[in-house]
Formats: structure tokens, C-alpha cells, sequence
């Protein structure tokens, strides 16, 4: 009878999937004005700005990606749950719980997506500098330079313009590098910014000795933190196979003690508790891990 309950629930779940995708995005765009909604009263405007970022990029989820992850969040909680309790309401309550964590996660993929173009932004920032200066023996001159090249975009395309308006108002550079050193606490820009203080400050008749090697050890950094990425991708995916795993860990439990009499267990309540406690312990595992994975970034 669970088994025939389980094909009906399932059963419905694809024929509503299949449905709504006929119509088109009418559900979508139901639950993402719905999102919306929350998202714009409580997100933070730091979030908010984040979010934009990567919608320019190109890199926001299409509907396609929602659907598809509403479709494997809530129909792996489902079949989860189900294999471990074999009770539809509860069942129910991890599939909802599941879902409500897909914004989050999308937040944390925003962030780590963010994160990594604010990287790449100041590696060309410095790097064009550095270049700018060898030619003009300009800070404020090689900062002009690379505003007008169009290869940085916003945020630090702007602070750039800021430095540049901080510089001549103040007539130093001195408030200019502290405040982008305040923006973008990176090893190559703190480096950069404090050889550029010397050499403005104390002269040096031949920089560019100098300056080659800084270049040489900006792209020795940018090689090692791209070669950390793709490590970290690898591991990610094989992080989130073994916690999946884990999950299933179920099944095998029930083929060793057979699922009548896994099923009379499931009247103790301790077993229950324990059950509960397992999942949710999973479930903590696999977000913590995810959390991880994306504000970690290994930038420097």
C-alpha cells in the first residue's frame, strides 16, 4: 500500500512538472514574483548589488535552472525521506524544507561567482597599472590610462575614477591607495601600492627591474589560484557524491534487515529520533560543505 502511495505521490509531482512546462512560465514567473517580493524587502543591499553583478555577467540561473532544481531538491528530499520514514507527511516536510534551501544556496553561488570576478578585476587592474607606469613614470597618470583603456568594469572601474579624482583633489596619492587598499585587501594590491608609494616618494632611477618581477609574481599568483579553483571544483563534486552516499547508506540497512522488518523498527521512537538525527546531520554536512566551497574562494 506505501509503495502504491509513493508511485501515486510521485505520479503527480512529474505530471505537475510536465504541465507547468507545457504552459510555459506561468509557474516560474508565479514563484519568482513571489521571490522577488521577500528578496527586495530583505535582502541586503550589498546582496542586492552582488546579485546584479551576476545577472550581467550572464551567469544567473534561467528558468530552466530553477525548474530543474526544484525538481531535484524536492524530488530527492521526497524519495529520501520516503525510503527512510515511508510517511508521506513527513515526507512533505523535507521537501519543503529542501526547496525553501535553494535561495540560499543561490546565494552562496553569488557570492562565490562575485568573489571570483572581483579577483580577476584587480589582477588586471594591477597588472595594467604596472604596465600604464612603465610608461608614463605616472601613478596618477598610469591610473588614467587604465580607466580609459576599457578593460575594467564596475565596482573597480568607479573606485579607479575615484582614486584618480582622491589624487588630484588631495594633490598625494596617499588617500587614494589607502582607500583602495580599504576595498580590495589583496596581497598584489597592497604590493603594488606601497612600491608605487616608494617610488614616488623616495625616486628610483630604474623601476622597471622592479616593476617586471611585481608582474612576474602577480601572474605566478593568478596561476596558482586558478590551478586552486579547478582543484576545488574536483573536490567539490566528489564532496557532494560521497554526502549523496550517505543519504542512500538506507538501503542498504533495509536489504541487510529487510524492509518488513525495517519497517516494524520504524514504530520505536528512538529509532525515529535517530533516523531524524541522521538526516539532518547529513543534510548540515553537505551545507556546511557548500558554504565552504563557495565563500572560500582562495583568492589569496
Amino acid at each position: 500500500m506505501a509503495i502504491m502511495e509513493f508511485l501515486i505521490v510521485g505520479f503527480l509531482v512529474v505530471f505537475a512538472v510536465l504541465y507547468y512546462l507545457k504552459k510555459g512560465d506561468s509557474l516560474y514567473k508565479f514563484v519568482i514574483d513571489g521571490a522577488n517580493v521577500v528578496y527586495d524587502r530583505y535582502a541586503p543591499y550589498s546582496f542586492k548589488t552582488i546579485r546584479e553583478k551576476v545577472k550581467d555577467l550572464g551567469q544567473d540561473y534561467t528558468v530552466k535552472d530553477y525548474i530543474i532544481q526544484l525538481c531535484l531538491f524536492g524530488g530527492g528530499a521526497f524519495i529520501v525521506s520516503y525510503l527512510y520514514f515511508y510517511n508521506i507527511f513527513v515526507s512533505v516536510i523535507y521537501v519543503t524544507a529542501a526547496i525553501a534551501l535553494i535561495p540560499y544556496l543561490q546565494y552562496l553561488r553569488c557570492k562565490r561567482i562575485y568573489s571570483e570576478f572581483i579577483f580577476e578585476q584587480v589582477q588586471v587592474y594591477t597588472t595594467n597599472t604596472i604596465m600604464e607606469f612603465q610608461t608614463t613614470q605616472s601613478f596618477v597618470k598610469a591610473l588614467e590610462g587604465v580607466y580609459a583603456s576599457g578593460v575594467l568594469q564596475d565596482p573597480v572601474l568607479a573606485d579607479v575614477k575615484i582614486m584618480i579624482d582622491m589624487a588630484y583633489q588631495n594633490g598625494v596619492i596617499d588617500q587614494s591607495i589607502e582607500y583602495m587598499n580599504e576595498r580590495y585587501d589583496f596581497y598584489m594590491t597592497r604590493n603594488m601600492h606601497q612600491l608605487f608609494l616608494q617610488i614616488t616618494k623616495e625616486g628610483s632611477r630604474d623601476s622597471n627591474d622592479v616593476l617586471e618581477n611585481m608582474l612576474q609574481d602577480i601572474d605566478t599568483l593568478v596561476e596558482g589560484v586558478y590551478r586552486d579553483r579547478m582543484d576545488r571544483q574536483n573536490f567539490h563534486r566528489q564532496f557532494i557524491q560521497y554526502g549523496l552516499m550517505l543519504y542512500l547508506l538506507v538501503m542498504l540497512v533495509q536489504y541487510l534487515l529487510q524492509v518488513e522488518t525495517y519497517r516494524e523498527l520504524l514504530k520505536n521512537p528512538m529509532v525515529l529520533i535517530a533516523l531524524h538525527a541522521i538526516v539532518i546531520s547529513n543534510s548540515y554536512f553537505l551545507i556546511s560543505g557548500e558554504k565552504y566551497y563557495n565563500e572560500n574562494v582562495g583568492a589569496e
